[in-house]
């Protein structure tokens, strides 16, 4: 049977041999590891190419320095293991507790040898399908109209093996240096290559190109021992604390900015890298001039006869020579393996260095193609945290839903509530919900309202960026009105030069909830499903379009969404208006006169007191209401020997009294209705 099943997963095209399956996921590192995962869990065909021998080749590496900047925070003060992933930026999603990187390391900030290990234990301990030494060269399309997407794809590996799938996940992540070409850039080390030992740098003088995580975290491991450090780079420096983007300059790494403020010889320069130019003297010694002023000129001359930029403006900044130039300029995406056939583009602007995919993490270019982990940032760029571990191993078991459904017939999982739940559900969500606060803007929990709001159906962490799609995307119907539940930053908060600590910087009144400025839930209510150019066209800076009604939760210091008046009242009177109906819960003896004085009882009497659910009352559960004010004091009423002491007869007759409404006794009652 075994030889069976493997002589089946053949195929022979045009004489070649191509090993065949349904999914080809290129990639070991996390996102593939992610995916791998997932697949395993629904049983599908798949296989994940590794070029190394082991998973996580990128962090045997990278970074270089070692030291991990994903936080990695053992107590929170509460049990919830889904709340705890909200501050565990390294664990993989799984069922295997087991799996969760708090028991690998206890360092705030781990070490990157320990996630290498972690990262290999996921793919052993899941016996996740994994080919090693397996490194893919080249990718291209066999048209097929019987294929699922109406083609295969076809890789080769270093070893001319052939293989063939129906789907292509791509998870390599971005790895190849990012390069400026300029006069001199022969004598620029690489961050890939440079010596990581700060002995070697005693005493001298660098430049350092690039101003991200990997230029500071190289400058902190230097400080101590250079002359002086300058950093170079385009754009102005980003603090991650002001952006709210992981990805720009952390607090762990910024000793450099101390040193330059506080007047000990670094500093930062703005400039244009391919404007500048290298010349090395006799010395050794590098000098930095701009590029016009080699114009016509022969470098290999020397530079005696090269006019230098301090020769017309003797106060030039980097007029002093350097030892060393070091460029960290980051990684980009390799387009070189992929056929034109695939038309993989790059991305245009600031996220050139990305592969151009739609908000689905679906190719442009090609059908069934699909991008994950790092190289899929392009998505939320600067925006959220798709392109770290904590944010797209959300992304990624999304992309896997959209798919289950495409190919599987499997719908998005849902759960379906009555009406009385959904304050609580949402409350819940807010609250808990990993994906949502670390993918915020971009993933979101989807409430789909059944005909006359008397139920709804609730979808989690589904990407916005496809909202117009979502009854193809998901096979879930939105037909009667939808809510949709995402995390948002204040709008004018973040950025390069927003001063993040200014005074009354928090809101904390209800009524001022719009003005919240730190991460909070913000609730949209369309009465229809957005249509794609409503998508299209909404303002740049929206993640949704235009909706019927929002509400935002008002920030909370320990972000924790449970204050009765602050948070759940406000949310419950926007659901309630919304929908025209009254989403409070009642005691029995509230819906019991209900029944006689109202047309139409609200949902909470409906769906329970009117079907016999609900609590059993009792005399200390009544008194607990009476001194809370939710009830009437009706202790008074007089019950006669024989009766039970938490009967109701009587207080309900009490009841309709204070009311006006003759009591009959109960035998006329069910006289009445058998009539």
């Amino acid at each position: 049977l075994g030889l069976a099943l493997y002589t089946g997963s053949l195929c022979v095209v045009s004489g070649a041999t191509f090993l065949y399956h349904d999914y080809c996921v290129i990639g070991a590192g996390p996102a593939g590891l992610q995916a791998a995962y997932f697949l395993q869990q629904a049983g599908r065909d798949y296989i994940v190419f590794e070029r190394s021998h082991a998973p996580g080749s990128f962090f045997a590496l990278y970074p270089r320095h070692r030291k991990l900047i994903s936080i990695n925070k053992q107590y929170t003060g509460k049990s919830n293991s889904e709340f705890n992933l909200r501050h565990d930026w390294n664990s993989l999603l799984s069922h295997d507790r087991r799996l969760l990187f708090r028991h690998y390391s206890h360092d705030f900030f781990p070490n990157a040898d320990t996630m290498v290990r972690y990262l290999e234990d996921f793919a052993s301990l899941l016996k996740l399908q994994v080919q090693y030494n397996t490194a893919i060269i080249h990718v291209t399309l066999e048209k097929n109209e019987q294929a699922w997407n109406g083609h295969y794809f076809l890789l080769i590996d270093q070893d001319r093996k052939n293989y063939k799938c129906s789907l292509l996940l791509v998870a390599a992540g971005t790895w190849v240096p990012n390069v400026v070409n300029f006069p001199g850039s022969e004598y620029v080390e690489g961050y890939e290559t440079v010596s990581i030992n700060p002995e070697d740098f005693t005493g001298q003088t660098v430049l350092i190109l690039g101003r991200g995580n990997s230029a500071f975290e190289t400058a902190e491991n230097i400080l101590g021992v250079t002359n002086f450090i300058h950093m170079v780079s385009r754009s102005r420096v980003r603090l991650s604390w002001a952006t709210h983007y992981v990805g720009d300059l952390r607090a762990i790494n910024n000793g450099l900015l101390d040193t330059y403020q506080l007047k000990s010889l670094d500093g930062l320069l703005e400039g244009d890298l391919e404007d500048l130019a290298i010349i090395k003297d006799k010395k050794g010694k590098l000098h930095i001039t701009l590029r016009f002023y080699l114009e016509n000129r022969n470098i290999s001359a020397g530079i005696d006869s090269i006019t230098l930029p301090q020769d017309e403006l003797d106060n030039f900044a980097t007029r002093a020579p350097y030892d060393r130039v070091i460029r960290c300029l980051g990684w980009k995406f390799d387009f070189s393996i992929y056929n034109r056939s695939l038309r993989m583009m790059p991305g245009k602007g600031n996220i050139k260095k990305y592969p151009q995919i739609k908000p689905s993490y679906e190719s442009r270019g090609t059908r069934g193609l699909f991008v994950l982990g790092t190289a899929s940032h392009s998505v939320d760029f600067r925006k959220s945290a798709g392109g770290f571990i904590h944010g797209f191993r959300y992304t990624t078991r999304a992309v896997h839903r959209l798919l289950e459904n495409r190919h599987h017939g499997v719908p998005w999982p849902s759960t379906v509530y009555p009406i009385t739940q959904l304050t609580n559900s949402i409350i819940k969500r807010v609250n808990e919900a990993s994906g949502l606060y670390q993918m915020f803007s971009v993933l979101a929990d989807i409430i789909l309202l059944r005909e006359n709001a008397t139920a709804f159906e609730y979808l989690e962490e589904y990407p916005i960026g496809v909202l117009a799609e979502l009854e193809t995307q998901t096979g879930r119907k939105a037909r009667n009105g939808l809510f949709v539940v995402i995390m948002e930053y204040g709008r004018n908060f973040s950025g390069a030069d927003k001063d993040v600590f200014y005074y009354n910087r928090a809101v904390g009144e209800a009524q001022h909830a719009w003005q919240s400025n730190f991460l909070h839930p913000v609730i949209y209510y369309y009465k229809r499903l957005p249509t794609e150019r409503e998508m299209r066209l909404r303002h740049p800076d929206w993640p949704l379009p235009r909706p019927d009604a929002i509400h935002h939760i008002v920030e909370d210091f320990l972000t924790d969404w449970t204050a009765p008046n602050a948070h759940i009242l406000p949310l419950r009177r926007f659901l309630e208006n919304c929908l025209s109906t009254d989403l409070r819960n009642f005691f029995a003896e509230s819906c019991f006169l209900f029944a006689f004085t109202r047309q139409k009882l609200p949902p909470s009497c409906q769906q329970g007191y009117m079907r016999m659910q609900g609590l059993v009352g009792s005399q200390e559960l009544r008194h607990h209401a009476v001194q809370a004010g939710l009830l009437q004091d009706y202790t008074h009423t007089d019950f006669s020997d024989d009766r039970p002491p938490d009967s109701h007869d009587g207080s309900q007759e009490q009841l309709m009294r204070d009311h006006g409404i003759p009591v009959r006794p109960l035998q006329h009652l069910v006289n009445a209705k058998d009539e």
